[in-house]
């Protein structure tokens, strides 16, 4: 086939790729630039290094894909930074510019180095009351590198933004362009790196590559515990950026004190700084976090459909992004457009059920009534059946009835964690299943409830 026009070209990968890929495509990819197509390969050039590493490592296949079913040609996909021009282009029908010559310079990274995503930065990062700690200490450390909080380590569940964070000190030191190489990877690659170093007899040029950096983070640093070779070279890793003023930023499942097997050494150097926790996002935050993520994916909801992800997915940010991601995928394969009806049956809830709104302590109330245990009984640390069999019935009601998170479910219930709540919820679903009066009894607070908040 002729060569079509760089904008027809990039419209039909473009349009290949929302069709066919539609969770991989981002809101940036319209600021790709087409530069032509030379010996076989469509170049095309992101906006920023990252953007073209990301591109590289993670998108190479699906453009790979869509420029050949744009075109019906055999092609291959490369991508180039900023500035830069593909070797000795071709005029295939894309516009070319004469009067570029910078030529490809490939900057490859260690292939365990974790990659920036480009999403991850500072800008796209929703501050709520659980994480506003840490979003504050990480942008002091991000505009201050290595004179505060030095280290700074910050600690949560699984998909909470610990590496959203790191990654978004990474973006600002690169773009910044400050002093010294940033090294960024998973304590797991630490321990291979120096394991391989031992066994190759190289531990200078190991030390070297982590010693001689402007900054270095690692992420789930709680995988050091029982490793004591690897805790020993860590420890004087840390004295010596430490004493070089060179930042270093942790994450880890668990605060410091609270790791297992992990040095008392380490673990007061790791106390050193500032030790931060993020907890899970508490329900507003939650609605803006789905709507965030929708937006950089290059579509928009409405706050209802945000409001229904937000309800029913509260553990983290990870569920949250995954449920927005099942809605996306049911709008566009039944070729629908996003609306909560559509929401509902992509995520399996029923169009009619709608939440009432009863709050916690209106189910307290009633809980303690149907069961005659007084209000500071089913709030106390009693654990006797009597009580905590109500206790358990109120923390499930409130689990189906409110938009409440675990979290926040266990804060009126006395002052428990998020674990006790998912407890009493699983325990009463057990129940419910072999009692046939525990369901009754459920079914019928449940109903007054309802009936009381129409």
């Amino acid at each position: 086939m002729a060569d079509a026009p760089d904008h027809v070209i990039w419209d039909g990968v473009l349009a290949h790729l929302r069709s066919s890929s539609p969770t991989l495509c981002r809101q940036w990819f319209d600021e790709i630039e087409p530069m032509g197509i030379s010996n076989g390969v469509l170049w095309l050039r992101a906006s920023t290094e990252m953007q073209q590493r990301y591109l590289q490592t993670s998108c190479a296949s699906p453009f790979r894909d869509a420029a050949q079913a744009a075109t019906g040609r055999l092609l291959s996909v490369e991508f180039i930074g900023p500035g830069e021009v593909p070797p000795s282009p071709k005029h295939n029908g894309l516009d070319q510019s004469s009067n570029q010559t910078r030529r490809v310079v490939r900057r490859e990274a260690g292939d365990d180095e974790l990659v920036l995503h480009p999403d991850h930065g500072f800008e796209n990062f929703i501050v709520g009351p659980t994480n506003r700690l840490s979003y504050a200490a990480a942008r002091a450390v991000a505009d201050n590198p290595g004179t505060v909080y030095n280290p700074m380590f910050i600690h949560g569940g699984v998909g909470l933004g610990k590496t959203h964070l790191l990654q978004a000190i990474c973006h600002r030191y690169l773009e910044e362009g400050l002093e010294g190489r940033i090294l960024y990877l998973s304590c797991e690659a630490f321990i291979s790196r120096f394991m391989d170093a031992v066994q190759a007899g190289n531990l200078n040029e190991f030390r070297r590559q982590f010693r001689d950096v402007g900054m270095l983070v690692i992420d789930d640093v709680h995988f050091l515990c029982k490793m004591d070779s690897s805790q020993e070279e860590f420890f004087h890793t840390f004295n010596t950026l430490y004493q070089s003023n060179r930042q270093i930023v942790l994450s880890s499942d668990a605060p410091p004190n609270d790791i297992p097997d992990l040095e008392q050494r380490l673990v007061s150097r790791f106390n050193w700084g500032l030790v931060t926790q993020i907890a899970p996002p508490e329900y507003e935050t939650r609605v803006q976090i789905v709507l965030n993520k929708a937006k950089l994916r290059g579509f928009t909801i409405s706050e209802d459909v945000a409001a229904l992800i937000a309800a029913r997915f509260d553990a983290n940010i990870r569920e949250l992004e995954g449920a927005l991601l099942r809605v996306q995928v049911h709008a566009h394969v039944h070729s629908v457009p996003i609306t909560l009806d559509v929401a509902k049956d992509a995520l399996g809830v029923a169009i009619a059920a709608t939440k009432p709104r009863v709050s916690v302590q209106v189910i307290i109330e009633r809980v303690s009534d149907f069961f005659g245990v007084p209000v500071p009984q089913l709030l106390s640390r009693k654990r006797t059946r009597s009580v905590a069999l109500p206790r358990h019935v109120g923390m499930y009601l409130s689990r189906q009835l409110t938009m409440h998170s675990l979290e926040e479910i266990g804060g009126y219930f006395g002052g428990r964690d998020h674990t006790t709540v998912m407890h009493g919820v699983s325990v009463i679903k057990d129940l419910r299943e072999r009692d046939e009066d525990l369901d009754a009894a459920v079914r019928e607070i449940e109903r007054g409830l309802v009936a009381a908040a129409e």
